[in-house]
């Protein structure tokens, strides 16, 4: 397992951020539908993870209501795994009542979550608050100044940012920096071979300005694990239920054909070729990885273990390539006449 610095920090993560959207589900909804792991079954996953040399978890208040909180943090208790050997993070902007100011990032709402959070949790302080979304209701100087402070008040550690558009967080960041407040670290995205959008705005200017990606569902739900096939329905699936992420699934059936002649000829499973693709691109941190089973686990797991070589990634590359959109096109063409 490899460690990477969280932007410039000095906060080293592994390579593969262990995700517990799997955790709970009992609470009704479609968390259901995303998995039902118990606390006996989350203590092995953690367990598991752990001793892989995991030491980063990925959290959310919305995560079954606060169900996949309470198991985690009951995990770390029972396990007895000292929490200055762990990055733990969690969000905040979804609903978690049906009830005026239970929902999005006010500084009431931002507030009152981390503490509710960190109740479940049984911590004193996370090391990454995420805001999961977009606010229309409250103005970005108002959300950073409230993040400022939640940081200063030592319940929180470092601020990252999940679903936002990329002018959004270059916005928040240089309000942030303008005032001397603690700014986004963190870019928690949708990347895999079948959703390589980030590439278009987000992945440019985490480079630009030295920000760490931590992408989620790098298997697009299930899609890209090779249980899925054109002639083949799976019913007992995540998706035959909860069909999400959003993808091109004809464009996806071709590129699950290309991870399995990959795989085929490494011996491996197409899950784990399909993460090491993630794992090889530019400006990814962190891998989030979840699971239901320590056995589904353990296989990502195995990923890191994969280099794919040139020409694997060259097929790859080019069976999942992004339609190119303007500027794009106009932007590379320039590139290409200034001879770069």
């Amino acid at each position: 397992m490899k460690y990477n610095n969280l932007s410039n920090t000095g906060l080293f993560v592994s390579e593969l951020c262990l995700g517990t959207m799997t955790f709970g589900g009992n609470r009704g909804g479609f968390w259901e539908h995303i998995g039902k792991a118990d606390q006996e079954e989350v203590n092995s996953i953690v367990k598991t993870a752990f001793e892989s040399g995991i030491n980063f978890i990925d959290t959310a208040n919305i995560y079954s209501y606060g169900e996949s909180e309470q198991l985690l943090g009951q995990a770390l208790k029972d396990l007895n795994i000292p929490r200055d050997e762990l990055v733990i993070a969690t969000k905040v902007r979804s609903m978690m009542k049906e009830k005026p100011n239970h929902s999005g990032l006010s500084r009431y709402h931002i507030f009152n979550s981390v503490e509710d959070s960190l109740k479940r949790l049984q911590m004193e302080h996370v090391d990454i608050l995420y805001v999961h979304g977009t606010d229309s209701t409250t103005n970005i100087e108002e959300i950073m100044r409230s993040l400022n402070d939640i940081v200063q008040s030592g319940k929180v550690r470092y601020l990252g940012v999940c679903n936002w558009p990329a002018w959004m967080v270059m916005k928040a960041n240089a309000i942030a920096s303008k005032n001397g407040w603690h700014q986004f670290v963190a870019l928690q995205y949708h990347y895999s071979l079948s959703a390589r959008d980030i590439e278009r705005e987000l992945i440019p200017l985490a480079l630009d300005q030295n920000l760490s990606i931590m992408p989620w569902s790098p298997l697009s739900g299930g899609f890209l694990s090779g249980k899925y096939t054109k002639e083949v329905e799976t019913k007992d699936a995540r998706r035959a239920n909860f069909d999400f992420p959003p993808l091109n699934k004809d464009k996806s059936y071709e590129i699950i054909d290309v991870l399995k002649e990959i795989a085929k000829a490494r011996q491996v499973s197409a899950a784990q070729v399909a993460l090491a693709w993630v794992e090889a691109q530019k400006a990814v941190t962190s891998t989030i990885i979840g699971a239901k089973r320590v056995d589904q686990l353990k296989d990502n797991i195995e990923s890191t273990n994969i280099i794919l070589n040139e020409m694997e990634l060259e097929r790859l590359d080019k069976i999942s390539a992004l339609n190119k959109e303007y500027p794009q096109w106009m932007v590379e063409r320039f590139r290409d006449i200034d001879g770069k």
